[in-house]
């Protein structure tokens, strides 16, 4: 009597999804963490501004080279967890929502990851002797990297925090109030592209920046345990 082969159970396919909050934690930690061992390894001189005197940000690159790198390689080394928080956080929003928010969300993530990634680039470029020997290449390589690592990153971060905010809608994964404060967020990212032609109004990119990484952090946690 033949005996029946059993068929195999079939069992369903898990995907592996990172934490999210803790992703957007490390973008936030290794960012952050660049901006104070930088300063630190400078004497406590702060990383000069763009609409500063040309001359003083000359001497800045040529006398701190060591820390205008160790900014350099963190800020890009920070791309990389938001580059797997925006992977990560992808599909969720896809299965809470479809069209506008999660395409909003994974555009304006990935354009933040790869303007992180070019300004951490840029910025380790000016630690080149090479380069810091003409005072014109240094003035163009700074005002690049600023312009990459904060409006453009700023904003396209807003766009990201958007996206999240409006996928978040349809089924309620996040509070109504988080949601809020995040479109206002994004808001100001948005205007932070007034910097670009009043520099009175730069005071907004570390507001936009800095809220927008707590933002993500906690919309993070919260929609893992959505």
């Amino acid at each position: 009597m033949a005996v029946a082969a059993e068929s195999p159970v079939a069992y369903p396919a898990r995907s592996l999804e990172p934490p999210l909050g803790a992703l957007a934690a490390a973008f936030a930690a290794v960012f952050v963490a660049g901006l104070a061992i930088s300063t630190i390894r400078a004497g406590g001189s702060p990383f000069p501004s763009p609409f500063a005197d040309a001359g003083d940000a000359l001497d800045y690159f040529r006398d701190h080279r060591a820390a205008v790198r160790t900014g350099a390689v963190l800020q890009y080394a920070s791309a990389i967890p938001l580059t797997l928080f925006v992977a990560a956080i992808t599909p969720r929003l896809r299965r809470q929502a479809e069209g506008f928010g999660p395409a909003l969300a994974t555009v304006g993530g990935a354009l933040a990851a790869v303007f992180l990634f070019s300004s951490g680039t840029i910025s380790w470029v000016l630690t080149v002797p090479e380069v810091t020997a003409d005072p014109a290449t240094v003035r163009a390589l700074h005002t690049l990297a600023f312009l990459v690592g904060g409006p453009a990153n700023v904003l396209s971060t807003g766009l990201l925090i958007a996206g999240i905010a409006i996928s978040a809608l349809p089924r309620k994964a996040l509070s109504p109030l988080l949601i809020r404060i995040g479109l206002a967020i994004a808001c100001v990212g948005l205007l932070t592209t007034v910097s670009l032609t009043f520099t009175a109004a730069a005071f907004l990119l570390p507001i936009a920046r800095f809220t927008g990484m707590i933002w993500l952090i906690i919309a993070g946690f919260r929609l893992a345990r959505a």
